[in-house]
């Protein structure tokens, strides 16, 4: 397809279309204008110069053209000259897009008006090029000399299509009833003229309104990200080593919904006739740096960029390397895609791939390399293996991994390429197995109350089998059909986002558009498959015994003491004490033991005042900060126990008292580090959006954290 385009939108603005027909609650015209401004949006969104747009008025008050001294050309006006369509054309444009007060004009006449302006513009060079028309078909239309007409539209390459409100359309089942004698004529005539065109499109707009809510994948460009050598060895060592010249390009690339920009509103002093016509400025970032320095106004000095340079943490120390010794650190790397070794099919599990997909081809004109890549794919393929290779995609790039799969179909031998993951990606996990149980003594159990029944497995599995949606949907026959395909599911965040954004743009005053049918349909069951398995799901609920979970009670948590069933005191039979006891060695299970025994709030009291004092203790006693990750560790579990305790008081007490003890030197001198992790942790006071009981407001909370 040529990279140029040229459309040119006639869109009719006579009387009638502004009247509502076939039960619709909005006018004609607004309604075919849904169609318009979809398409003018999305080519506004393309900001190519190479997408040009022309747009002529059909039945308007006034007659603006170049050939409105000829007969039969009045009431029709060019709203746009043929060109690039940007936001400030796209409001200039909004201004005429309402009905006039006129029936005349003649649809075909502007048509013919659309192809000299084509002509025109893109005269004997290589373009694609369009005119839609949009109509309700009334008003008079001279249906002579269509056949010239169609004649000479298929000389200038241009498609036609005609879309009509309230048009017959046998394809979408719909026929006008009571259909004006005049309207029937004119739309006979317009079907003579899209038929005797070489590619030519007559339909009801309704279908094309339908389809402007169906999202349009962007089309790509092919992307060449690498090309070199693709080898076997080391060419340069070995003569007998595999080298191939190839080309790789992206075959998948991670689509993500635009970005948004900071924007400020435009000055008054700008003059409107020198910039475009929006409302919002580009905003620039500057950035300031400031040191300490107490001999320079403020306590600060400001810095210039050029004399900053980069430290990295060591502890709590920043250690600066120059720019030449940094160098040391980076990977000395040369463009070069080689393969390192050869892996089984069966060998790889398709849960390592790692990110987008490229395809690899042998550079073109290139026979002997056509060859070579042909011989290596088929290689691959008979043997059932994949080939591992390392790529540089250029110098001085960092090296990734790529798994090469080969790939054959009719006139096309190629290779794709996925990105492994090194070691350091991978996280193992061990579960426990889902089919038995294994004791401390070893015995294996395949029947236990932790293990579904057979029943429960059986119920299942006939809920799986019923959910099935690989032939719920339906093709246009009628036929059983995958219900959600792959090229019909999308990205809702892209393209409502999309939506959202030309919503904007042309109803600037409009509430946003709701999210399209089309981009909701696959986020939930459908209700005849839920109707269907509802039998299922019951036998699976009565056998899995699932049971409603009892709200949680709200008030505060009294924890009762864990009792056996012989109603004995255990702890006093084993002499054990019951008032609970925090010890430095073992802090947090003896705090957390305190805390489950205890029933009166004098326990939990003594247990927080234990605590605390081990957590200042850890303070005083620390060399440096060597204890000061345990004291913090005591810190977040302290916190956490008392707001489940429903006790953020005495928390928050304790927090006051060792803050003070630190910022006076109290704790074995200046603390001051300690109270920097205690920001860090966010283990301060204990707002009221972290337990319903706290007095402390989110200010109050913020303003503590400060070193005063």
């Amino acid at each position: 397809m040529a990279d140029k385009e040229a459309t040119i939108f006639i869109v009719d603005l006579g009387a009638s279309m502004a009247k509502s027909h076939s039960g619709r609650k909005e006018s004609d015209l607004d309604w075919t204008l849904r169609y318009f401004w979809d398409k003018i949006t999305d080519i506004v969104a393309a900001n190519r110069k190479t997408l040009c747009v022309g747009v002529i008025g059909l039945r308007t008050d006034g007659t603006s053209n170049k050939l409105e001294a000829e007969e039969g050309y009045e009431n029709i006006s060019v709203l746009q000259e043929l060109g690039p369509m940007s936001m400030s054309s796209l409001k200039a444009l909004q201004k005429h897009m309402k009905p006039s007060k006129t029936w005349s004009g003649d649809a075909i006449s502007a048509i013919v008006l659309a192809v000299d302006m084509m002509d025109i513009f893109t005269k004997k060079l290589k373009w694609v090029r369009k005119i839609v028309l949009i109509t309700d078909g009334q008003g008079a239309i001279d249906g002579d000399d269509l056949s010239d007409i169609s004649k000479k539209i298929n000389e200038s390459n241009i498609q036609l299509t005609v879309l009509g409100v309230d048009f017959d359309d046998p394809e979408i089942g719909f026929k006008e009833e009571d259909k004006d004698a005049s309207k029937a004529e004119n739309e006979r005539s317009l079907q003579k003229l899209v038929d005797g065109c070489s590619d030519g499109i007559f339909a009801s707009i309704k279908e094309a309104i339908d389809e402007t809510e169906a999202p349009r994948v962007k089309t790509v460009k092919p992307y060449k990200s690498y090309d070199g050598t693709l080898t076997l060895g080391d060419p340069e060592t070995f003569p007998e080593a595999m080298s191939i010249n190839i080309e790789r390009y992206f075959k998948t690339h991670l689509a993500r919904p635009p970005g948004a920009s900071t924007v400020v509103d435009k000055p008054d002093t700008v003059d409107p006739d020198q910039m475009e016509d929006v409302q919002f400025s580009a905003v620039k970032q500057a950035r300031t740096y400031k040191v300490e320095d107490e001999s320079a106004p403020g306590g600060k000095r400001d810095v210039e960029f050029e004399a900053l340079a980069k430290g990295y943490e060591y502890g709590r120390t920043a250690v600066h390397i120059s720019e030449s010794e940094h160098n040391i650190t980076k990977i000395e790397t040369v463009k070069s895609f080689s393969i390192l070794g050869f892996i089984p099919w069966n060998n790889y599990e398709p849960f390592l791939n790692m990110g987008d997909t490229g395809v690899i081809h042998a550079r073109k004109f290139d026979e002997k390399s056509e060859l070579a890549m042909s011989s290596l794919v088929w290689a691959l393929m008979e043997l059932e293996s994949y080939a591992v290779a390392r790529l540089v995609a250029k110098d001085a790039k960092d090296p990734v991994l790529v798994l090469l799969a080969p790939h054959i179909e009719p006139e096309l031998e190629c290779l794709y390429d996925i990105p492994l993951p090194f070691a350091e990606d991978l996280r193992t996990y061990q579960f426990p197995p889902l089919d038995k149980v294994v004791t401390v003594s070893g015995q294996t159990l395949v029947k236990h109350r932790l293990l579904p029944s057979d029943e429960l497995n059986q119920a299942m599995s006939d809920y799986v089998d019923a959910m099935d949606l690989s032939n719920f949907g339906a093709d246009e026959d009628g036929n059983d059909a995958e219900y959600m395909g792959i090229d019909d599911s999308y990205n809702p965040t892209i393209h409502h986002t999309n939506n959202a954004i030309k919503q904007r743009a042309v109803h600037p005053d409009k509430c946003l558009p709701d999210v399209p049918e089309i981009l909701k349909q696959f986020t939930a069951p459908p209700e005849a498959l839920i109707e269907k398995v509802k039998g299922h799901i019951d036998t699976l609920i009565h056998h899995a015994e699932v049971k409603k979970v009892p709200p949680k009670a709200k008030g505060r948590q009294k924890r009762d003491a864990i009792k056996p069933l012989s109603g004995l005191d255990i702890d006093a039979l084993l002499g054990i004490e019951t008032q609970g006891k925090i010890t430095a060695e073992n802090p947090v299970p003896d705090f957390k033991r305190a805390l489950a025994t205890a029933s009166q709030i004098e326990e939990i009291t003594s247990a927080s005042k234990q605590m605390g004092d081990v957590v200042a203790t850890l303070i005083t006693d620390s060399f440096g900060d060597s204890k000061y990750d345990q004291a913090i560790e005591c810190l977040g579990v302290m916190r956490e126990e008392l707001i489940s305790m429903e006790e953020p008081t005495l928390y928050d007490e304790f927090i006051t008292d060792l803050k003070k003890k630190m910022l006076s030197g109290a704790l074995g001198g200046d603390r001051r580090d300690f109270w920097i992790k205690i920001r860090m942790a966010k283990l301060g006071l204990i707002e009221q959006s972290q337990s319903e009981v706290s007095t402390v407001t989110r200010d109050q909370a913020f303003e503590f954290y400060s070193s005063r």
